[in-house]
This record gives C-alpha cells, sequence and structure tokens, in this order.
C-alpha cells in the first residue's frame, strides 16, 4: 500500500510552493490536484509554514462549498438522481464561496463553512470557525479551472455508473454545463493555480480509499464509506477528473508531476527533486 498523503509532503516542496505564491504576490494561491493527490495535506502544511512566517492564513477546499444534503435531493429529483451525490460540478454553492473568499480578503471577520462527509451534511452556521481576514487564502480543489467538455463528447459513457445510471446523459449534461455556466466567477478569484499531476486515472480509488481509511481512523465511532462505496465513489469524478489531466497541464501556471506514490518527479527545480 502507497504511503497515506497524511504522511505530508517534503518540507522543501512546501517551501518551494510557498516560496511560488509569495513571489507572485498572490492573494489566493490555488492548488488542483486529483482525488489523493495530496492537496489538503499540502494547504494544511503551507498554511503551518506561512504562519510561521508571521502571515495570516486561510485554507479552504471547494469541499467546503457542497450543497447541503437536502438541496441535493431536490436536484436528485428534479433533475437527475445523480444529483443528490456531492461531488460533480452542480453540487457546490459558488456564490458562497466567492463571498467567503472576498470576505476574508477585505478583513472582514467571516465565518469559514464546515462540512461533514460522514453525515454528508453541511454543519450549522453557529459551528463555522471565523477568522478577521487573511494575507493568504489557500484554495484546493480537484476539478478548479477544468473547463467543460463539447457537448459531442458527453455522447459515449465513460464507466459503469454513466452507462447504467444515466444511460441518456441527463446527469453527465447537467453537470458539463453546470461547470461551464456557474464556476467562472470563483476562478476568476484564483491568482494562482498549481496542479499536482498524478500518472493517471488508475490510481485514483486506492488513492482515494487511503483517504477513507484516514477519515475512517480519525471518527472511530462513525461509520465511513466502504471499500464498495468508494469504487462507485470514484465513478462520479471520472469524466471530469480525466478531463483534468488532459487541460490543466496547459492552464495552470505550475505542474507537477507526482508517480504513483505521490513523489515528485518533474516541474520542481532539479536541487529539490
Amino acid at each position: 500500500m502507497h504511503p497515506s498523503p497524511a504522511a505530508g509532503h517534503a518540507p522543501e516542496f512546501v517551501a518551494a510552493v510557498l516560496d511560488d505564491a509569495l513571489a507572485h504576490a498572490c492573494r489566493v494561491y490555488a492548488i488542483a490536484g486529483l482525488q489523493g493527490t495530496g492537496k489538503s495535506t499540502l494547504a494544511a502544511q503551507m498554511a503551518t509554514l506561512a504562519r510561521q512566517r508571521g502571515l495570516r492564513v486561510a485554507v479552504l477546499s471547494v469541499d467546503d462549498f457542497y450543497l447541503d444534503r437536502p438541496e441535493r435531493e431536490r436536484l436528485g429529483r428534479q433533475v437527475h438522481p445523480l444529483l443528490a451525490t456531492r461531488g460533480p460540478p452542480g453540487t457546490h454553492e459558488v456564490a458562497l464561496a466567492c463571498a467567503t473568499v472576498d470576505g476574508l480578503l477585505t478583513g472582514a471577520p467571516t465565518p469559514l463553512p464546515q462540512f461533514d462527509k460522514i453525515a454528508d451534511r453541511r454543519l450549522p452556521q453557529a459551528q463555522w470557525p471565523v477568522l478577521p481576514g487573511a494575507d493568504l487564502v489557500v484554495f484546493e480543489g480537484w476539478f478548479l479551472k477544468v473547463p467543460a467538455e463539447a457537448p459531442t463528447a458527453l455522447a459515449a459513457p465513460c464507466n459503469a455508473l454513466e452507462r447504467e445510471e444515466d444511460p441518456d446523459g441527463t446527469w453527465r449534461r447537467y453537470c458539463n454545463e453546470a461547470l461551464a455556466r456557474d464556476y467562472a466567477p470563483l476562478w476568476a478569484r484564483l491568482d494562482r493555480l498549481l496542479f499536482l499531476q498524478p500518472p493517471g486515472f488508475e490510481v485514483v480509488p486506492e488513492w482515494r480509499w487511503q483517504q477513507e481509511c484516514t477519515l475512517q481512523a480519525a471518527n472511530p465511532g462513525r461509520q465511513a464509506m466502504t471499500r464498495p462505496q468508494v469504487e462507485r465513489f470514484v465513478q462520479f469524478f471520472e469524466r471530469v477528473s480525466r478531463q483534468a489531466l488532459r487541460t490543466l497541464p496547459d492552464i495552470a501556471d505550475w505542474t507537477v508531476r507526482l508517480d504513483a506514490r505521490r513523489r515528485v518527479l518533474d516541474g520542481m527545480p532539479a536541487a529539490l527533486r
């Protein structure tokens, strides 16, 4: 089994990423990468190092802005049952993400939304931490700045989930249209984008299972997803993940290739490889 992302990225790499953000005077530094690439771990390590340097830092994830389960269930009834499952484009409250980023950058006391992945619910606002602004916002997410596909590309299903549960393409068309329509205001707030590029989508199911094991270990009294549930869950992300692999190397400001053990292959200065 490959090392857990919780083990963390090399300190030299973390420092290089923070230096990249500061060298470009970023207020919002974005980290993209497929599930399990270690985005959240890197963002947390960056924040720790930045605070050691005297900066006020906020870490946000696109996962913080999932629509709450009742709203997704309503979409599931009105549009397609697969929209009840969190994660793909069309299942986020983009306006809330934009307002949160803007609040942090203006220095106003800003509540940070919190999402309980085991309960699959957004926590009540009374439980959200409040930050009094930030010098740097680190924003991570698996599909940041990924462009929508051409409608013709949606015709053929990409996996069993699409073939068996979305045979007429209603769900994937909705997600693709939401990606094209709804996310541009959030992407516009991202000053610079780092893409952690895995060797391919085939590593994602194992990496995502490792994440679930870590989540379960941190919550021993609660039931996280089982291995079969994770195997199904990653299929919700496959289409846009493959689009990310095709497009983000040309869109991101900096791409760092990772091997199957999440080690940096290239994209780093030679002294840090």
